[in-house]
């Protein structure tokens, strides 16, 4: 996409490569249900903390390796449009003392961030995929999820 910028010559035209138009997700709605289902699939991640018995915010911020107040607003399902980042991911896989359910449910939000379903375009995907540490996933598994394609 070309953007045309008013005085100035075609030498200073801008162009955005990167930057997925709406339509590209299917419009405005689209995009806000895939936002709302990653906003749904992280709070999930309480409801595992809770049935493994870590029921307060001080429980479930030691067991994940976060800071309180990261803990608090990532397991509130509000904590960033674009989601939980690479960074945060291999902290609390890399916590010692973290459930496998809990595990579990991560692991699933890697795979469908990685595979589009939040949203992302390819870019960001690819970008979020370098990042993760392999020494939380298995050759295999990472090789799945570098595999993995853009859901429609």
């Amino acid at each position: 996409m070309t953007i045309d910028t008013p005085g100035k010559s075609p030498d200073t035209l801008r162009t955005i490569t990167d930057a997925p138009s709406l339509q590209e997700y299917g419009g405005g709605d689209v995009l806000a249900k895939k936002k709302d289902r990653q906003s749904r699939k992280i709070r999930q991640f309480r409801g595992a903390l809770v049935e493994a018995g870590f029921v307060t915010i001080d429980a479930q911020s030691k067991v994940l390796g976060l800071a309180r107040s990261t803990t608090w607003a990532i397991l509130k399902g509000k904590y960033k449009s674009s989601g939980l980042s690479a960074t945060i991911v291999n902290r609390i896989l890399k916590a010692p003392r973290l459930p496998s359910a809990v595990r579990a449910r991560i692991i699933e939000y890697v795979e469908e961030k990685a595979a589009g379903l939040y949203g992302h375009n390819k870019a960001q995907r690819l970008r979020f995929i370098a990042r993760l540490s392999g020494k939380h996933f298995g050759d295999a598994q990472l090789e799945k999820i570098m595999r993995l394609e853009p859901a429609a």
